[in-house]
Parts: C-alpha cells; structure tokens; sequence
C-alpha cells in the first residue's frame, strides 16, 4: 500500500476509535442530545464532528469541536480548565458578531474539552477558487472591504486569530455573509497548558505554514500577522496558488508574488505592505489597509495636486474674487492640495523671519537669545 494512503487509513481508524468517532452514524447521542453526522476533519489540537442538535425545534446541524489537552496530572487539568473556560467566554462574545459562528456550548467531559458552534452551511473560499477560477482585482478588494472590519472587531477584543487562510473563510448559503471560522487563540490556550504542565509553552505554534508570517512561526504573533495571512489569502484568490507555490527572496524572505499576479499600481503597493516580513512594516491595523483602499479613486489627482499644483497669488481686489472664481474653477481635492501648500509656505516664511530678528544680549561673557 501507498505511504501516504497507508497514513491517511491510519489516521481515519484512529478518528473513529475516539468516543464522538464511534458515535458517528449511529442512533446514539452524545450527551443525550447531539446525534452525530459524520467528521470534518482533524488539525494538531483536536477533531471537528458535523452533528444534529435533536434537543431543539427543528433538530439543526451544529459542529462539536473535541480539544483534547495533554495532560496527565490534577493540576495541569485544572489549568487547563480554567484557560479553557476563559477563552470559550472570549468566543462566546465574539460569536455576537454576524460573521463569526455563534458558540452554542461548551463543556468538558472525561478531561476532553468541547466547543459547540452553529453551522455555516456553505462553501469556503478555497472551494469557491476551485470551482469558479481566480478572482478579478476588484472582487479581491470586495473581499477586503467585506473581510477587513470583521477583523477590526477581532483585534478590538484583544484577540489574534492566527488562522486566517481560504479554509477558514466561509460564503454562507443562505444569505452569503462571509464568515470567519476555526479561531486559533482558543486552540493555543488549551495547548500550552498540555505542552508544559504547571508551566505555559512558548514554544506551540498554532497556524498554517505559508499563511503564518516568522513572527507567529516562532511563537510571537501580533496583531499585525493576522494582516500578512489576509495578504497571502488575496494572493491565493488572485491566482490559486498556495503560498507554498511561490518563489522567495533569499535576503528578505518577502513572497515574489509579482511573477504570478496583475494587479494595479495602486493595489499592489497595498498588497506589497500587507506581506513585508517585518511586522513593523505592515500596515498596523485593518482599518489602515481599508484607509488606503479608500483612497485610491482619488489617489492619482491627490498624488499630483501635491506635487505640481502651483499656488495662485491671492487676489487683490473684490473684482478679482469674482473672476478668478468664475474662470479658473479647482476642484476640491486640487484647493484642499494648495491650501497645504499655501499654509507650510507661510509657516517656512514665518519661522525665517522670526530667526533673523532675533538679537543676541550678552550677559557677562556668554550670549543668550531674547
């Protein structure tokens, strides 16, 4: 048998031999309550069950979410415990916002940890690229603008989600909000505390290679490396390539993306900052990269009212008002451009001559400006 196949029947049997895994596709209900479906999938924290809330009207689909710490001791339990209560309170209150899944419980249950969270029923991002080809630019900046105040929210409430990549971008069916899903932060609480015991780990890192910048590679994430995955995210809706498909420079380490992407001047500045290797050069925040998109339907003009338009000497007569106004109409973004200049002109005018009419008064032996 294939390696790789032998692996994959491995890992499948080892799924179905955990307590939601045996469950699967029976009559028999975890917690007398939920019947589950089938599995989602597996990452390095725990495994995700689609299942049937038959305890509510309609029975509807939910996702149970099974963390499973390592740890051996009472007290590490308790830790994680406790980390793990608090982190779920964090995603209950993120879950008020429409784009991220509502946290519907949470519990443990023979030192395994669960997250029960409404289920988005749609396609991800990833599948949507598969299925219909790349993105256009300005579907990609649709996207941004969409994607972008979601993760302002996130990072308002102190949390970075480390996980931000195509998988995790859903397109709802229903009402086609673009939802947010499988947030790291809760996944990491709950490793550190199995990783080391009475002591937390430093040393967990909780992403996905390619879409994680070095910074959350070696454990520090920021809130600025939830903006370089948006940027590799439009890099994959772009041309559907992984990030792992892309070439790198060897000094720097930034992604040579533009051998596979056409986009505007304007956009792949943005693009170019969203992906710089140091944090510090990042944009800072989602609301700086939505400034910048803002922009850019005015940025040429503003761009050359700043550095060619000349100011007009200010009229000398009524008469003047009247007919500079009437024959030489500027546009506002061209008067608020002069207006800039006419006043830093003013202030360069101001401070040379308040210089010069400073005298020197001398007071025994040394010399002290007025």
């Amino acid at each position: 048998m294939d390696a790789s196949l032998a692996d994959l029947t491995n890992r499948a049997n080892t799924l179905r031999q955990t307590l939601l895994g045996k469950l699967c596709g029976t009559r028999q209900r975890f917690r007398d309550r939920y019947e589950i479906l089938k599995i989602l999938g597996r990452g390095g924290f725990g495994v995700t069950f689609l299942a049937r809330d038959v305890a509510l009207p309609g029975e509807p689909l939910c996702v149970i979410k099974q963390l499973c710490p390592k740890v051996s001791d009472p007290v590490s339990l308790q830790r994680a415990r406790q980390r793990f209560q608090q982190e779920a309170k964090t995603l209950a209150k993120l879950g008020n916002h429409a784009q991220i899944p509502l946290l519907l419980d949470y519990f443990e249950s023979d030192g395994e940890f669960y997250l029960v969270q409404e289920f988005i029923r749609g396609f991800t991002l990833a599948k949507e690229v598969r299925r219909s080809g790349s993105f256009s630019e300005l579907a990609v900046k649709r996207f941004l603008r969409e994607f972008l105040p979601l993760l302002q929210y996130i990072h308002g409430n102190r949390v970075i989600h480390r996980d931000i990549k195509p998988t995790n971008l859903i397109r709802c069916k229903d009402d086609s909000r673009l939802v947010l899903i499988d947030f790291g932060a809760v996944k990491e609480q709950i490793a550190q505390i199995g990783e080391s015991g009475l002591k937390p780990s430093t040393t967990q890192f909780v992403g996905t290679v390619g879409f994680a910048p070095p910074e959350q590679l070696a454990t520090r994430p920021v809130y600025a490396s939830d903006i370089y995955a948006v940027g590799i995210t439009c890099l994959y809706l772009l041309c559907g390539k992984s990030p792992l498909e892309f070439d790198y420079e060897f000094v720097t380490g930034e992604v040579r993306w533009q051998e596979h992407v056409t986009v505007s001047d304007h956009f792949g500045k943005v693009l170019s900052k969203m992906l710089r290797i140091s944090p510090q050069e990042r944009y800072q925040s989602a609301n700086d990269v939505l400034d910048v998109l803002k922009l850019e339907p005015h940025w040429d003009s503003l761009v050359d009212c700043m550095n060619n338009v000349k100011v007009r000497p200010p009229a000398t007569s009524e008469l003047e008002v009247i007919e500079a106004s009437s024959s030489d109409y500027a546009p506002p973004i061209a008067r608020k451009a002069a207006e800039i200049r006419e006043w830093r002109a003013r202030l360069k005018a101001r401070q040379a001559r308040y210089s010069r009419l400073q005298p020197n008064i001398t007071y025994s032996g040394s010399s002290y400006p007025r």
